[in-house]
């Protein structure tokens, strides 16, 4: 098993709590009351540039098509590379 360092009873909690939402509505509600705006605005981009990293676009392309960072398309291209998998494991879902 994966061992993260932000494994807590309480973030087990959290896990669970979003993994018992049933519905794309009942995210946006949870979600809503729990981030931001700029937070879900910046999970959004990650999980964009992860797949558009995965697509084989350059940095370049990436940056011009989204307008994130490119301290932020390194953070992800890190975590593809060397991270837990979970960019993988979620692209890999979106698929089916």
């Amino acid at each position: 098993m994966y061992e993260s360092k932000m494994r807590s009873p309480e973030t087990d909690r959290l896990y669970d709590v979003i993994l018992s939402l049933e519905d794309r509505e009942a995210c946006y509600r949870f979600f809503d009351d729990l981030c931001t705006y700029s937070e879900i605005t910046a999970m959004t981009q990650r999980l964009q540039v992860a797949r558009m990293l995965k697509e084989g676009k350059t940095f370049t392309q990436i940056s011009a098509e989204t307008g994130v960072s490119s301290a932020t398309i390194t953070r992800v291209n890190k975590c593809l590379s060397y991270g837990a998998g979970g960019y993988e494991a979620a692209l890999a879902k979106e698929k089916t």
